[in-house]
Order: structure tokens, then sequence, then C-alpha cells
């Protein structure tokens, strides 16, 4: 019995100890991100405003550009939760103030998000819909 159990400890410190190395989903955002693909309410964002949209995470805080408008604010993240959640909070720009419950999904170099903006409650998949205030983007580090 007391070998089974010894046998448990180890098995279970070693799944700890390489959860440990495994980088986190936070460290593993940090940094520029370019918006390849966005819509809004089921319709694609153009080329043209596509190219304006810069993500930039940094510790807790997020700062998007949007054809020059800035927004910025802290972001919180549940990679635990399934899909992984995101909650964006606007401290300065057009969104001070307001909460918005996202999901999100991470790939390497690319980052999907899909944002509730009307703050409600976190989407359940990365779609939207005609007549709801979810907005998907992907993501690309930029290099």
């Amino acid at each position: 019995m007391l070998r089974r159990i010894g046998t448990c400890a180890f098995v279970l410190t070693s799944f700890a100890a390489a959860a440990a190395q495994e980088p986190s989903d936070e460290k593993a955002m940090q940094g520029t991100w370019t918006c390849r693909k966005a819509e809004l309410a089921g319709a694609a964002f153009p080329d043209a405003i596509l190219k304006t949209i810069v993500l930039k995470l940094e510790g807790d805080k997020y700062e998007v550009s949007v054809g020059g408008a800035i927004d910025k604010g802290t972001c919180k993240l549940d990679a635990t939760a399934k899909p992984k959640g995101l909650i964006l909070t606007g401290t300065d720009g057009p969104n001070k103030g307001k909460t918005f419950p996202c999901i999100y999904e991470l790939s390497g170099d690319t980052l999907r998000v899909c944002y509730d903006l009307s703050g409600n409650k976190a989407p359940t998949e990365f779609k939207t819909v005609a007549g709801t205030q979810l907005y998907l983007a992907t993501y690309e580090r930029k290099k």
C-alpha cells in the first residue's frame, strides 16, 4: 500500500513539475499583435480597417489602437475555463469603465478572441451572429 502511495505521489509530482515548466498563456500572449480577420455581428471587417488594428499586451494591461484611436485597460485570464476566458476592463479611452467578457484561443503566433461588447456574458463559441454584439478577431504576433 505504501508503495502505491509513493508511486502516486511521484507521478503527481512529475505532472506538477511538467506543468510548471510549460509557459503560461499570460506569458505567451505578451507582445504586439496585428489583426488579420475580424467580424462584428456576422459582418466581416474590410481590409482597410483590419490594417489599422493593433493589440498590445503587457503584464495584465492591454492597449488597442484602431485607426489611431487608443483604448487601454486591464486584462484578466482564466486559462482553466472551457473555452479559456478573458475579462477586459477599460481604464482609458472610449471603453473607460466598461467590462467585456471574452473567450480566447492561443495557438503559437495566432490569437483568437471572441468578445461580448454588450458586457453581459462571455461567448460560448468562436463565432458571431447578426443581431448580437459579439466581436471575433484573429490576431497574429508582430515579429
